[in-house]
């Protein structure tokens, strides 16, 4: 007896590290307590009985629609700190995404599109993916064009936090130099589209990378995420084109994945 209640105390406390695990615990301390008014409750009257009967019956159906609608919906959600490398990559996913959602809200107060819960799901997939790049030079390495840094400054940090180095150039020539001269290459390029330098300075930077035989990919980050400009940027070599910063952590985590 004491040895079955210690495999089951260990079991359960296997099981409480996770979501997952912990409805598992549920369900079986509800079936357990039904199980036992059902072989002790034979003093309850027939209501009582067929009520019980009912609802051995039907949990499970719910349980299955509760499970599916978690997977479905949320399984994001379904994962704990033990559940990841270790609890610092756990960390870095959370903090990183805080700073994504603060992103989009000040772009959603700016006149973006407000983002929808299927974007944020999406990039949380994607940011806890990004946790398990592996190589020799870390996360990967980005060349961040912007000539007013502060715009992008939730979105850089969403990135540090998960690792990925960000280097920052504030016009076209200064981002042609630091790609020419930078010891190990860049992974990613991002650059606004507009600067001093010109309102479509974003597609001479683009033209400049390809000339010059570059074929890193390039992401443009905007104002608008109209498909005429997504259209545009990929016909001039683009790797994509939004102004949404879920949308691209997730075009920069699938190009970073691929260089891994």
């Amino acid at each position: 007896m004491d040895d079955n209640l210690t495999g089951f105390s260990r079991t359960a406390r296997s099981l409480a590290r996770n979501p997952l695990g912990i409805i598992a615990l549920f369900i079986v301390l509800v079936y357990g307590l039904a199980s036992l008014v059902t072989a002790f409750g034979t003093s309850l009257p027939p209501q009582g009985q067929t009520a019980l009967v009912y609802f051995l019956v039907s949990f499970p159906v719910l349980v299955l629609v509760a499970f599916y609608l978690l997977v479905t919906r949320h399984a994001d959600k379904l994962y704990g700190p033990r559940d990841y490398r270790d609890e610092e990559n756990f960390v870095r996913v959370l903090t990183g995404g805080a700073y994504l959602a603060a992103a989009a809200a000040r772009r959603t107060t700016a006149g973006a599109e407000p983002v929808s819960p299927r974007q944020i799901r999406s990039a949380s997939r994607e940011l806890s993916r990004l946790r398990g790049l592996s190589a020799e030079r870390g996360n990967g390495r980005i060349l961040w064009v912007d000539d007013h840094p502060t715009n992008n400054l939730y979105e850089r940090k969403a990135f540090e936090a998960l690792g990925v180095s960000v280097d920052i150039a504030l016009s076209t020539t200064e981002a042609l130099h630091k790609l020419e001269r930078s010891a190990i290459p860049y992974d990613v390029i991002i650059s606004d589209m507009g600067r001093a330098e010109g309102p479509r300075e974003g597609y001479a930077l683009l033209t400049e990378v390809r000339r010059l035989g570059y074929a890193t990919p390039l992401f443009i980050y905007t104002g608008s995420s109209s498909l005429e400009h997504r259209r545009e940027a990929a016909e001039r070599g683009a790797q994509g084109s939004t102004n949404d910063p879920w949308e691209l952590s997730e075009l920069v985590t699938e190009a970073l994945q691929k260089r891994a």
